[in-house]
């Protein structure tokens, strides 16, 4: 009696292990997972896994990050976020959506409202653009969506943060 859709998911889900009484999540609650004070990267759904994965790569290249996994979009945990992005100076948002509107969108606006200027802010997403069809490991890939798109997204944006023979390394 109106309109439908129905979504098939391609692929499969990382997948996590069932604690046996598992917690309740808080709405609009983001849980840190890592500490770092060099770049804070705000990720949500399935790129918090890829984000994890960068995290380890940039870690022994020497940028100490502080992952986020934001859990929601909407609503944002405010606090969490304003807080490390009081004291980190380099935030790199990362989704698997569009980014105009999207949650890196709704991040700097949230900073912008509460006039919180990090050093530099990169969003990592899709552009404003079609997105062409094919497999997701190639998209990812051309969308720098993958574990070391993320990582030259972090670099690009820290170029000026690192020593200069490690930029002299990134080049």
């Amino acid at each position: 009696d109106g309109p439908v859709a129905i979504r098939y998911p391609r692929g499969m889900a990382a997948g996590v292990a069932l604690e046996r009484d598992p917690a309740r999540l808080t709405v609009g609650q983001a849980e840190v997972l890592t500490d770092g004070e060099d770049l804070l990267i705000l990720s949500v759904g399935r790129m918090v896994g890829v984000t994890l994965d960068a995290y380890a790569k940039l870690r022994v290249q020497g940028i100490r990050a502080t992952v986020v996994n934001c859990r929601f979009i909407k609503p944002l945990d405010d606090e969490c976020i304003i807080r490390l992005a009081q004291k980190i100076p380099y935030l790199l948002t990362v989704e698997e959506s569009a980014l105009n509107g999207g949650f890196g969108s709704a991040v700097v606006e949230l900073l912008s409202d509460r006039n919180i200027i990090p050093a530099r802010v990169k969003r990592v997403g899709l552009p404003d653009q079609f997105i062409e069809h094919g497999s997701q490991a190639i998209l990812r890939s051309k969308y720098g969506l993958d574990v070391d798109g993320v990582v030259r997204s972090a670099q690009q944006l820290m170029v000026d943060a690192l020593p200069s023979t490690s930029i002299r390394a990134l080049a």
